[in-house]
């Protein structure tokens, strides 16, 4: 058992060191575009489904919060956090339409959307692309392997080197933690 755990460490490691050769200058780009963002009175959104969809609203939590100063509050909102407006839209749309409904009503063009998903291939966050830009919004893809259709819809493609779920979802965490750490400083 303990070979295992080293191992499993020692893939994450693997994965973030590839990550920290390949990806310095598309996050300083989105870090950039973000604190852009919020210095003309704009928002970050994030969207994601199921492991995502919980890295979205830790990452809002940490905007919203603080993430390691004590700050002012920086709006950032998870589409994935109202469980009504979800299963109501799911419902009476469909599941593909959750993301980009919420989108269309409440982003505009100074805002960010954030989308995260590891394949890059989950049609709801691909739809709150489409809807962003619609909007005028800068997007930030959030993904891995082949970066999927995200990596083609999106203004800055920030694709994780793996084909393992796990290691791409550790990977957008620490990403997210970037992102926040490099807002926090220049706001």
């Amino acid at each position: 058992m303990i070979k295992e755990i080293i191992k499993e460490f020692e893939k994450s490691i693997e994965v973030k060191t590839s990550s920290k050769e390949l990806l310095p200058e598309k996050i300083s780009k989105a870090a950039k575009l973000l604190i852009d963002s919020y210095k003309r009175g704009g928002k970050m959104v994030l969207c994601g489904n199921g492991g995502s969809a919980a890295d979205a609203q830790h990452i809002a939590a940490e905007m919203i919060g603080r993430f390691e100063k004590e700050r002012s509050s920086l709006p950032a909102l998870a589409l994935t956090s109202n469980t009504s407006i979800l299963t109501c839209l799911g419902n009476d749309y469909s599941y593909d339409e959750i993301f980009a409904r919420q989108v269309r009503s409440m982003v505009e063009s100074k805002d960010v959307l954030v989308a995260i998903s590891t394949s890059g291939n989950s049609s709801n966050v691909n739809k709150a692309v489409l809807a962003a830009k619609e909007k005028g919004a800068k997007t930030i893809g959030l993904t891995g392997k082949d970066g999927g259709d995200l990596a083609r819809l999106v203004n800055i493609a920030i694709v994780v080197p793996s084909s393992i779920t796990a290691r791409i979802q550790e990977t957008h965490i620490t990403i997210g933690h970037i992102l926040c750490q490099l807002v926090e400083e220049s706001l």
